[in-house]
């Protein structure tokens, strides 16, 4: 368990990460991390959680307007 403190940061309030954390993640700066809420409690992950849902949806699209989009592509 790694352990971090709140502390402010201009206006707002924020943690910083230990390196061995975010190399964990393979994050950096600039990357988003994001917050996704359970049952016992937040969890950090560097991965967004409707992700699936997104790639599930875009390859129904692409099945279905194969030829407009290879076209498209020419």
């Amino acid at each position: 368990m790694l352990k971090v403190k709140v502390t402010s940061i201009g206006n707002s309030m924020g943690i910083l990460l230990p390196k061995e954390a975010l190399n964990k993640m393979k994050a950096s700066k600039g990357d988003t991390l994001y917050l996704v809420e359970g049952a016992e409690g937040y969890t950090i992950t560097p991965y967004q959680q409707d992700f699936e849902t997104q790639v599930g949806t875009a390859e129904k699209i692409m099945k279905r307007y194969r030829n407009t989009l290879r076209e498209l592509a020419k």
